[in-house]
């Protein structure tokens, strides 16, 4: 695997290869989850997402349920959610685990020391920045909002 854009993702909508139509583009990848205190971000995360996507850009959404059970539903339940509550534009993956054993190659590679920023997520809406070749560019912490000065500069420097 040479980066990010190589790794097999399915879809939220059972497509085979999500990633791969972000290909060329920087990217925000969010593991997200519906019922967190920090679910609010996806409004921010979405407006990056439509003023951004021109520029090349877009956020992908990894659903979790590994912080405290706040992504319960199935993909179906995680889809309608985020279209009827924040009308998010930007792909979502199936649901996903992003520690542990069973932790998916996307995350493997994010968090590894040789390709991106280790260590384990901490919590729900955890950044990554992916520049344009796939590389990781930079991590975020949960609490940095879509908004955030520094986040922006990054994405700005990377388009």
């Amino acid at each position: 695997m040479s980066g990010f854009y190589d790794i097999a993702v399915i879809g939220i909508d059972g497509t085979a290869d999500l990633l791969s139509a972000l290909r060329g583009k920087v990217t925000l990848a969010v593991n997200v989850a519906s019922q967190c205190g920090l679910t609010p971000q996806y409004r921010g995360l979405e407006e990056l997402q439509r003023e951004l996507a021109p520029e090349g850009f877009s956020v992908v959404g990894f659903p979790c349920n590994q912080f405290g059970g706040q992504e319960p539903g199935d993909e179906a339940q995680i889809a309608a959610f985020c279209h009827n509550e924040y009308d998010v534009t930007f792909p979502l993956s199936a649901k996903l685990e992003v520690n542990g054993p069973q932790r998916h190659p996307v995350y493997r590679f994010l968090t590894s020391a040789a390709e991106g920023v280790p260590g384990d997520i901490s919590w729900n809406f955890e950044k990554f920045l992916i520049g344009r070749e796939g590389h990781v560019l930079r991590r975020y912490p949960p609490e940095t909002k879509p908004r955030d000065n520094g986040l922006l500069q990054d994405i700005a420097e990377a388009l």
